[in-house]
């Protein structure tokens, strides 16, 4: 919903520009010359926050510390799922043998282990998402502080963020590559990008992608690839 809002928001801001630009000379008149001399020209620009969490210095303790506790609670899930799995195994074989009652309770135990392991898995997944945003946020909050100085320090109304989200299309498909202020906020959060571009190329090498494989989810793991350049 979200990014539904984002993306309307930004295709009712580029059709008002063209809108703009389009009635302006058909105005004509004094008063909105001098109205539009007075604002001056409307000024966008773009950037990929994802992209710049991941040239950060908190980024790599993050993901350890993300990778850390999915792997925790993954061990544990197996270990139910194993311990559930034996149950159910040792009740199948004796459960001619049983008497009712002794059936009942065993199969109320697989009921109540099943159950367990189910809002494990739901419990263990909000906490994953919750130390993420506990992670995360203040870097954010640091990369807004530092878009905010570059769009001051170069008179930009509106800066935008290219990547929209793990499968979804940009909100900017086609934009100038001098309104792309990606490595102006890297500099500004004292990062050289390119050290960062340079060590994600080596990385990339390192690490091929899978023929099909799909863009990574934007939480937790990012875009770590360079803004693309028009």
């Amino acid at each position: 919903m979200k990014k539904n809002i984002v993306m309307a928001f930004a295709a009712a801001l580029l059709v008002g520009c063209i809108n703009a630009q389009a009635q302006a000379p058909a105005a004509g008149t004094t008063t909105t010359t001098t109205a539009s001399t007075a604002a001056g020209p409307l000024k966008l620009g773009y950037t990929n926050i994802d992209y710049v969490l991941a040239q950060t210095p908190e980024a790599k303790d993050i993901q350890n510390q993300l990778t850390i506790q999915r792997t925790q609670s993954e061990n544990e899930l197996k270990r139910m799922q194993k311990e559930l799995q034996d149950k159910y195994e040792s009740y199948e074989k004796g459960a001619a043998q049983m008497s009712d009652v002794i059936r009942k309770d065993r199969e109320t135990e697989l009921q109540g282990l099943q159950g367990r392991i189910q809002e494990f898995g739901r419990t263990a997944e909000t906490s994953l998402q919750t130390k993420y945003q506990q992670l995360v946020n203040p870097v954010v909050q640091k990369i807004q502080k530092a878009i905010d100085a570059v769009a001051k320090d170069n008179a930009y109304t509106y800066v935008f963020n290219l990547d929209a989200g793990a499968n979804t299309i940009p909100i900017l498909l086609v934009a100038p590559e001098q309104d792309n202020i990606t490595e102006l906020v890297l500099r500004k959060m004292g990062i050289d990008p390119a050290k960062a571009a340079a060590a994600n190329a080596a990385a990339a090498k390192q690490t091929p992608a899978p023929a099909n494989a799909n863009r990574p989810a934007t939480t937790g793991s990012g875009s770590t690839a360079a803004p693309r350049k028009n």
